[in-house]
C-alpha cells in the first residue's frame, strides 16, 4: 500500500500524537484530514468496541458554524426535517440536499442556542455551499468553521470512562442531547452521539491546545476499562445499518433512497430549497432504496469501488459496502437495489471482484 504523503492540505488534528502512540496501522481521508482506520485489525477492533471502551479521534467530522439572527432560517432552508421543535441541548440527525433534492452531507445538527448552530459534517465541502446559500439569499448570519475537534467515546463502558473523566452527572445526559461540562478550567459541549450502536459521547473539544490533555486523562482513567484508541469500525457499521457519506450515498441520491425519509417531513419544512423537488418522491416513494445484504462465501474481498447488483443479465442494484461479520457468520453489506428486487429474502448475484457470489436481501440490518 502506497504511504499518504503529508501536506499542509491534509490536516492532522490535535489528537495525532495520541493516535501515532497507540498503534494505529491506517488511515483515509476524510474532510482532507486523516481519519485512522485500524490499530490491532479490523476484527480484534470490532471485538473490543463491543466489550469494552475505545476513545476515537474524530476530528475530521468537521463543524460548519451559523451564528447570527438568521442562523434558524438558513438551518432550515439546508434540510427537509422539520426543525421548528428543536430546542438549544438538541440534536438532530438531518439530510442535507441541494435544490434537486439530492443528498450533499448527513450530518448532526447541534443546536447550541436560539442563533447559534453546529452541523458536525460527513465528508464532503459542505461549508462551501452553506456560504453560497447564505449569501445568495443575503441572510445576516455568519458561517464560519470553528476550531471544534470531535472526539468519541464509543463501547458498552462508555459511561464509566466519562463518569471518572467528567463526573456522574454525564451519565444523565439523554440520547441526542448534549450538556456542557468542565474540563481544567474549558466548558466542553458532550453529547450522547456517536457512529456505532454500542453507545457513547461526542466530546466537541474547542481549541486544538486542550486535545492532547484530554486524550490523556481520559486513557489514564480507563486503565481498569480496558480503554484502548479505536475507530469507526467497517464491520460493525455495516451490522449497523450506518451509512458512509461518499461511499453508501451520494448527491444522485435523495434521502428517501438512502432510507432516511422519517427524516424528512417535506409538506412542514417550508423554506429548504430541495422541498419540491422531494415532494413527488415523498408521494411516489422511491424507485431504488438501501438495502441490507447478505453475501454467501468466504470473507469478501475489500469493497474500494461499487459492485454491480444482478437479476440474470440485467442490473438492478450494486454493492457499496461490505464486510466479514464474525458474531453473524456472514458477509454483511449495504446497497441500493431497485423495487422490483428489494424485497426480504429475494436472491440476487453480485459480481464480486473474486467472482459472482448469490446475494440475498435483508429486510433490517443486524443491529
Amino acid at each position: 500500500m502506497a504511504l499518504i504523503s503529508p501536506s499542509r492540505r491534509l490536516r492532522r488534528t490535535p489528537f495525532s500524537e495520541g493516535v501515532e502512540a497507540a498503534g494505529v496501522k491506517g488511515y483515509t481521508v476524510y474532510n482532507h484530514m486523516l481519519l485512522p482506520t485500524v490499530f490491532r485489525s479490523v476484527e480484534e477492533d470490532y471485538r473490543h468496541l463491543k466489550e469494552a471502551v475505545q476513545v476515537w479521534d474524530v476530528a475530521c467530522e468537521r463543524q460548519v458554524e451559523l451564528r447570527g439572527p438568521d442562523s434558524g432560517r438558513l438551518m432550515q432552508m439546508l434540510t427537509p426535517r422539520d426543525l421548528r421543535g428543536m430546542l438549544p441541548g438538541q440534536c438532530y440527525y438531518v439530510p442535507i440536499v441541494d435544490e434537486t433534492g439530492g443528498m450533499l452531507n448527513d450530518p448532526v445538527a447541534v443546536k447550541l442556542a436560539e442563533d447559534r448552530w453546529w452541523i458536525s459534517i460527513a465528508d464532503s465541502d459542505l461549508l462551501m455551499w452553506v456560504k453560497g446559500i447564505a449569501y445568495g439569499y443575503r441572510l445576516d448570519v455568519l458561517v464560519d468553521e470553528p476550531d471544534v475537534s470531535p472526539l468519541a467515546i464509543q463501547g458498552p463502558k462508555a459511561d464509566d470512562l466519562m463518569a471518572a473523566v467528567f463526573g456522574d452527572s454525564v451519565r444523565d445526559i439523554r440520547f441526542f442531547r448534549f450538556g456542557v461540562f468542565d474540563f481544567q478550567g474549558r466548558d466542553m459541549v458532550i453529547a450522547r452521539s456517536g457512529y456505532s450502536k454500542q453507545g457513547g459521547f461526542e466530546i466537541y473539544v474547542e481549541g486544538g491546545d486542550i486535545g492532547m490533555p484530554l486524550w490523556h486523562a481520559l486513557m489514564e482513567a480507563g486503565r481498569g476499562l480496558d480503554v484502548h484508541a479505536g475507530c469507526p469500525n467497517l464491520i460493525e457499521r455495516i451490522e449497523a445499518g450506518l451509512l458512509s457519506y461518499g461511499n453508501d450515498m451520494d448527491r444522485s441520491h435523495t434521502p428517501h433512497e438512502c432510507g432516511l425519509g422519517r427524516f424528512c417531513n417535506t409538506a412542514t419544512a417550508i423554506g429548504c430549497v430541495g422541498r419540491d423537488a422531494l415532494l413527488r418522491v415523498a408521494q411516489e416513494g422511491p424507485v431504488r432504496q438501501i438495502r441490507a445484504l447478505e453475501i454467501d462465501g468466504p470473507a469478501a474481498p475489500g469493497c474500494d469501488r461499487a459492485w454491480s447488483v444482478m437479476a440474470g443479465e440485467r442490473r438492478v442494484g450494486q454493492v457499496s459496502s461490505a464486510a466479514w461479520s464474525p458474531d453473524f457468520g456472514t458477509n454483511v453489506a449495504i446497497g441500493m437495489v431497485r423495487m422490483t428486487h428489494w424485497d426480504e429474502g429475494t436472491e440476487l448475484t453480485v459480481m464480486a471482484p473474486d467472482g459472482p457470489r448469490r446475494v440475498v436481501v435483508r429486510e433490517r440490518f443486524w443491529l
